[in-house]
């Protein structure tokens, strides 16, 4: 599924060109950025030539059809070109939206249409597509095949890399039909709609958190609130959600573990009771999401990607039974080749849950403190948040943190889920989605060392605090593997002057400082500064790695490991 937006470019060009109306409804900017784009085989061929007339003749003639059927108003809009948010914008109306020129389906006839020799029909909203023709030359067809016939939303819900403007516009062109009986809001889903959906049983979320996305849900807090309390509040505390939330019951909870030691062959089962009847261990560990900052690095070039801020990160302090005890016990001996798959409850639409992997050595060190943790800042765990158990494995990413937490598998390769696998990695600024091979980057483990400015916010209007003109700046800091914050720069004359943040941190031993540290500096703005100021922050690490300047210099197409000099612009009052 993953690689649909590739693959279903290359059929529409190479295969389908009468079927790509696209230029009626998208912007003629965004048809000549795709023009430019396109490769042929044979470049001047009359095989080219003629598919070439094909696409002008049949876009002119659905172009004006489209014009002359009720969308007049369009003719005054053709002369401005949209951004590409608006053409996102309207993108994601179209399958929401009745088609006056296509005729409706009833759920059964879709039904019918279930298999290669049937043909194959998939629904999208109250949208019908045929993509028989794709399916056969879509190296995840198998995928499309669990689809067929039937709605293809819980996928998509799951697999956010679809969520595009170019896939959306493609995915219009296979378009042939309505779905009858089918009344959608703007920006519902059929499946979202139906009795018995996954996502039913969502649990209630804090009204400041502002989504990311909303199914599956994925939001974090306003920026100016996490520099407030060094252990974040858990109504407050991001969320990250891959799938629908479980529900889980604490008297059915059971956790398999699997040692792969040869003195212990059976697994052992454990249920809440017993797991929190062992030695509770507790640790402060930020957890950070791998997309944080995300938008920052848009803005460079695009990547695929929910747009997370600086807030998908929070600090807190995890209760639980230490994951090194549990292993020991199962006989698990140390081994550097050797890694710990964790799986979750919450299920893909193949029934596969999300998993991710560590290395054993971590897993098994006294001092890398992974716990199976059912507490939260001295609460027991919410339902988003891991309910009833999840694995905290502290100064990793927040991927390899598994929520609904119900098998441990101690192993001789690392887990082969989608997100340890395909996902969560990171490239060079020169690799993109033509060129990428997830096979040839390691899964991110350790975070790098990063930091970002919580107050001021950009475009506020900040008044000096005294007669010499300081103004006060408050963030967080944070780097991975354990790694202390030492340090923490800023400046507002673009590297001119630096001046030191103060710290407040835990007093953890070496290479155990999982925590994050919040900062606060009194930085002095100068009467040369004018009214816009635009601040810049840095950290360093007990490593003394330091956050690169640039985004264009760590961009990479999945937009993770974030980590430029934040920069915040304001105005001086």
């Amino acid at each position: 599924m993953r690689l649909l937006w590739r693959s279903l470019r290359g059929l529409v060009l190479h295969h389908r060109p009468h079927r790509r109306f696209l230029a009626t409804i998208s912007s003629t900017g965004n048809d000549q950025r795709k023009q430019q784009s396109h490769k042929w085989s044979s470049p001047g061929s009359r095989t080219e030539r003629l598919l070439y007339a094909a696409y002008w003749a049949g876009g002119l003639a659905l172009g004006y059809h489209w014009l002359s059927d009720g969308h007049k108003p369009l003719l005054a809009e053709a002369q401005v070109v949209p951004s590409d948010d608006e053409q996102e914008a309207r993108a994601r109306l179209w399958h929401i939206t009745p088609r006056a020129d296509l005729p409706n389906y009833k759920t059964d006839q879709v039904e019918q249409h279930n298999s290669a020799k049937t043909g194959i029909w998939i629904t999208y909203g109250l949208g019908v597509y045929d993509v028989t023709d794709f399916a056969d030359n879509h190296p995840g067809g198998d995928k499309i095949l669990m689809a067929a016939g039937s709605a293809i939303d819980p996928f998509w819900a799951i697999y956010q890399q679809h969520n595009t403007l170019e896939v959306l516009e493609l995915l219009e062109g296979f378009r042939i039909g309505n779905l009858e009986g089918v009344d959608l809001k703007p920006g519902a889903s059929a499946a979202e709609d139906e009795l018995g959906s996954p996502w039913a049983h969502e649990p209630q979320r804090h009204a400041l958190l502002k989504p990311a996305s909303k199914r599956p849900f994925n939001a974090e807090p306003p920026i100016g609130l996490l520099a407030e309390q060094f252990l974040t509040p858990n109504e407050l505390f991001y969320v990250r959600n891959h799938l629908p939330v479980p529900v889980i019951s604490a008297e059915e909870y059971e956790l398999e573990i699997e040692s792969g030691s040869s003195k212990k062959k059976d697994p052992l089962t454990l249920n809440l009771e017993e797991i929190k009847a062992l030695p509770k261990h507790s640790v402060t560990a930020a957890i950070m999401c791998g997309g944080n900052r995300r938008s920052e690095m848009t803005k460079v070039k695009a990547v695929k990607g929910l747009s997370w801020g600086a807030g998908a990160v929070g600090n807190a302090k995890w209760s639980g039974a230490r994951l090194c005890d549990v292993l020991r016990e199962q006989g698990v001996q140390p081994d550097e080749s050797k890694h710990v798959i964790f799986e979750g409850a919450d299920l893909d639409p193949t029934s596969h849950p999300y998993g991710a992997s560590i290395p054993l050595s971590k897993a098994l060190d006294p001092r890398g403190d992974v716990i199976l943790a059912y507490e939260m800042n001295g609460e027991t765990l919410s339902r988003d948040h891991g309910y009833p158990i999840r694995v905290i494995v502290p100064g990793t990413v927040g991927a390899r943190n598994v929520k609904w937490l119900t098998r441990i598998v101690v192993a001789d390769k690392e887990s082969d889920s989608h997100w340890q696998q395909n996902d969560y990695k990171g490239f060079s600024p020169s690799t993109d989605w033509d060129t990428v091979d997830f096979s040839k980057s390691d899964a991110i483990q350790a975070m790098p060392v990063t930091s970002a400015i919580c107050t001021p916010q950009p475009g506020a209007r900040v008044k000096p605090d005294d007669d010499d003109g300081h103004i006060t700046v408050r963030g967080y800091a944070w780097s991975g593997g354990g790694r202390k914050i030492v340090r923490v720069d800023l400046t507002s004359d673009e590297g001119k002057s630096w001046h030191v943040a103060e710290l407040e941190q835990e007093d953890s031993p070496d290479g155990r400082h999982y925590g994050w540290s919040l900062w606060t500096a009194r930085l002095p703005i100068s009467e040369s500064s004018g009214s816009d100021v635009e601040i810049w922050a840095k950290a360093v690490d007990s490593a003394y790695n330091v956050q690169p300047e640039k985004f264009e210099h760590i961009w990479n197409l999945r937009g993770v490991l974030a980590n430029a000099y934040h920069k915040v612009r304001v105005k001086i009052a």
